[in-house]
């Protein structure tokens, strides 16, 4: 096996209009596409996939998944037609060992996936395979996970986490401004990353109200520490598209490795 490793993405998602519209949050994923090496295949954990036990995609042709409404018709006519890899939902089975990974057949890419997918490798020609959230899991729970993944990365795997550091839709309002609060915990969260303090960034209910405020319903958190978990000492961290919109969508994107 190469001692080669491939890095781990957070990336921050925000709206599905991000597939089709040029902007500040796409491009950052297009040019962050080519500072990586070409991947053997794609491990995608996204926010928008909960289940009550651990899955993994395992269908040779996942489906596009339009999980959304209320957007215009080309974003529902847009369609990522990457392979899977039952090869690779095999190996991940296998690899985790604290609890059962189940194989499923029927899900396919959620737009936590593809809308992120579809900017940074528009051909869709890299095998994809996504892992659900537990929600049975608490917060240590998936970010073990994460450390049983970290090994995928020496095969050419691209492990990403698909979500936003601060997401409460309740609160959101559609300007280009940031709320004093998630500015706050964002700050924190980015520098408790620089600083591989885990524990405060997985037990993230003790930071006070900036932290509930910004994780209401932690499904859009929980993709960050399975990234983390992949990170091993001394590995250098990075961000790109750091910014808060909408007033509580932290857009904030993390490269380990």
């Amino acid at each position: 096996m190469s001692d080669a490793k491939m890095p781990a993405l957070f990336v921050g998602h925000g709206s599905p209009m991000n597939a089709i519209e040029d902007n500040e949050f796409s491009r950052a994923w297009q040019e962050a596409a080519t500072q990586l090496p070409t991947p053997a295949a794609i491990l995608c954990i996204s926010a928008h996939w909960e289940t009550h036990r651990t899955q993994v995609t395992a269908m040779e042709t996942p489906r596009t998944i339009h999980d959304f409404y209320g957007f215009p018709r080309p974003l529902f006519e847009k369609a990522y037609p990457a392979p899977g890899s039952p090869g690779l939902a095999d190996r991940i089975m296998r690899l985790i060992q604290r609890t059962t990974v189940l194989p499923d057949l029927s899900w396919g890419l959620d737009h936590g996936t593809w809308s992120v997918l579809c900017r940074m490798y528009p051909q869709a020609d890299i095998p994809v395979v996504q892992l659900s959230l537990d929600r049975s899991l608490d917060a240590p729970g998936h970010y073990n996970l994460g450390r049983q993944l970290g090994e995928l990365r020496r095969a050419g795997v691209l492990v990403i986490g698909s979500g936003n550091l601060v997401h409460n839709l309740r609160l959101m309002v559609w300007e280009d401004t940031a709320f004093d609060w998630a500015a706050e915990f964002d700050a924190k969260v980015a520098r408790w990353i620089l600083e591989d303090d885990h524990d405060s960034i997985v037990h993230y209910e003790r930071h006070g109200k900036p932290a509930l405020l910004s994780v209401n319903s932690a499904e859009h958190y929980l993709p960050l520490l399975y990234v983390l978990g992949t990170k091993e000492d001394g590995e250098p961290v990075s961000f790109f598209a750091e910014k808060i919109w909408g007033g509580s969508i932290s857009m904030r994107c993390v490269r380990i490795g």
